[in-house]
């Protein structure tokens, strides 16, 4: 149940990281013409653009731990069997835990300061609301952290029982 609901959330999730870099590229096509053509720039492009490679990559990093693509390499675990493999994919989830664990707990505090605070990004022409990357890098970690859980628990299982399916990811001949 979990984990069919960390599926369809971090799926969400990378359809509207999709959504956001389609809109960055209009934006960024945008001030170049205006820059170009009419020596007028849309004004806060690189407020807006900051903010958004944040917000992509932790609406994305759910998404690359869930499907097994999160820097993973078979050099290595390949020569060992499948409790190696387990192993080293249990070593990996419990040290993305923690790493996005430390993550959310520092970023916590600062996502309720900027929210309740109304603190914003950049100078001038526009200013840009921080709140919004500050929930999205504490939300994207956390289900980083529960993504992590859950492959943890799979190459637990597949440890003890010595069977490849809590393996998560193949070997490089599946890869594409």
């Amino acid at each position: 149940m979990l984990a069919n609901l960390n599926a369809w959330i971090v799926r969400l999730l990378l359809a509207a990281a999709a959504v956001i870099i389609l809109l960055l590229g209009f934006l960024v096509c945008a001030d170049i013409f205006g820059r170009a053509i009419f020596n007028s720039p849309v004004k806060g492009t690189p407020e807006m653009v900051s903010m958004s490679i944040v917000i992509i990559c932790f609406l994305l990093a759910g998404y690359a731990v869930q499907s097994g693509s999160m820097i993973y390499t078979d050099v290595f675990s390949a020569m060992f069997g499948v409790r190696g493999r387990a192993f080293a994919q249990l070593l990996s989830a419990m040290l993305g835990i923690l790493f996005f664990g430390i993550i959310v707990w520092g970023s916590y505090e600062p996502m309720l300061h900027a929210w309740l605070s109304g603190e914003y990004e950049g100078e001038g022409a526009l200013r840009v609301p921080a709140w919004p990357a500050r929930v999205v890098v504490v939300i994207g970690s956390v289900l980083v952290v529960v993504s992590y859980a859950l492959h943890g628990v799979r190459a637990a299982i597949s440890l003890v029982t010595g069977q490849a399916e809590g393996v998560v990811a193949p070997l490089a001949p599946h890869h594409i």
